[in-house]
């Protein structure tokens, strides 16, 4: 089920992307010939934010963000993951109210008009909540896995371990 999430959404960002290029190409060719395409650029901004949330996810399943262990590196892997399960408890509950507040600001935004592109703002603030909501799913998956493994000693919620590098490439 995961294996296919995660290949949903990286189909779905690479698609935006590729969108996100073809649109910003042609507005520099059509610019070029004197005929700018001005929703392009809107576009691109609104495909972006979207690109952006999906490729936080997917990293965030992949324990791909850059992390500072420095600290904590050389604490024992049974104290490393109850921090890390700490850790876990306040992202969520300001992923959770960044999920809340998003669907509200999208609500209010439900009128508003996005550049010259004719589409209601709401699709961009709308990005925020599905994001979080996306970042929240690849986090409790990881939490469930660290807790699933935790008495092999090595497998935690952020880090990735030594048989994870190889199969991160999997997903």
């Amino acid at each position: 089920m995961l294996r296919r999430l995660a290949q949903l959404e990286f189909l779905v960002a690479a698609g935006l992307l590729a969108v996100i290029v073809i649109l910003v190409f042609a507005a520099a060719i059509m610019r070029f010939f004197g005929h700018p395409l001005i929703w392009s650029v809107d576009m691109a901004q609104l495909l972006f934010i979207w690109v952006c949330f999906f490729g936080a996810a997917r990293a965030m399943r992949s324990k791909g963000h850059i992390a500072i262990d420095l600290a904590i590196r050389w604490v024992p892997h049974k104290w490393r993951l109850a921090l890390e399960f700490a850790v876990t408890a306040v992202v969520l509950a300001f992923l959770g109210l960044l999920a809340v507040e998003g669907t509200r600001l999208a609500l209010q935004n439900a009128q508003r008009q996005f550049g010259d592109s004719g589409l209601s703002y709401a699709w961009v603030t709308m990005a925020v909540p599905a994001g979080c909501v996306m970042l929240g799913i690849a986090l409790v998956w990881n939490a469930v896995a660290a807790w699933r493994r935790r008495r092999d000693g090595e497998t935690l919620v952020y880090t990735r371990s030594e048989t994870e590098y190889l199969t991160v490439s999997e997903l």
